[in-house]
């Protein structure tokens, strides 16, 4: 009976000293949260700050503007299809302003007489030489053509069919392809270097 009511009398002891333990460790951890306001309790409710807000309220909305502003937004649209469609403009054939400005003149510096006089003489010259020219080209094709023309009669006076093949059209003359010479010989393996271009194209939206 001695030693039951000894081993009860320690469990009672013990279980006083846990209780005394756990409440000093509840105030302690109590006190350190209630630091700082915006934290709550470890053994209480958690709220966040979102929690602690009021809902937000839904505006009412008049029917009457909301149809009203549906209508004014279809008649936009149907004034927009209604308008001409706008054509995009040809910069190439536009000219800028700063180009138009008659005050912008070039001066030129005046020239001497010797100078004058020696550009006179060449462009003479050059006219002279390209009326030769021209003179020369005349009679080549005059002489050409009575050669094919005596050509032709002779041919025809052999064979009225060869004569009918000669004057028929050559359909496969045209398109016109020939090589022209180069200066120098191309270089075998050549790889062009590719540019860099500023592309300062404006894009138009319909």
């Amino acid at each position: 009976m001695l030693a039951q009511a000894a081993v009860s009398g320690a469990l009672s002891r013990l279980r006083s000293n846990a209780r005394a333990a756990l409440c000093s460790s509840w105030l302690t951890c109590y006190g350190q949260g209630r630091e700082n306001h915006w934290q709550s309790s470890l053994l209480g409710l958690r709220a966040s700050l979102p929690m602690r807000a009021e809902p937000r309220k839904k505006k009412k909305v008049d029917p009457r503007r909301e149809q009203a502003a549906k209508e004014r937004l279809k008649k936009k649209l149907k004034k927009l299809e209604r308008a001409p469609q706008e054509l995009i403009p040809i910069e190439d054939f536009i000219t800028p302003y700063r180009y138009m400005d008659e005050t912008r003149v070039r001066v030129t510096a005046p020239l001497s007489f010797e100078e004058s006089e020696r550009r006179a003489i060449l462009i003479k010259k050059w006219a002279q030489y390209k009326h030769q020219q021209h003179r020369a080209e005349m009679e080549t094709i005059r002489s050409l053509m009575e050669a094919q023309e005596q050509a032709l009669k002779e041919l025809r006076l052999e064979s009225e069919e060869l004569y009918q093949a000669a004057i028929c059209r050559d359909n496969n003359l045209f398109p016109f392809e020939r090589q022209e010479p180069l200066h120098t010989p191309p270089l075998p393996n050549y790889e062009a270097p590719e540019g860099k271009c500023n592309d300062i194209t404006r894009v138009y939206t319909q």
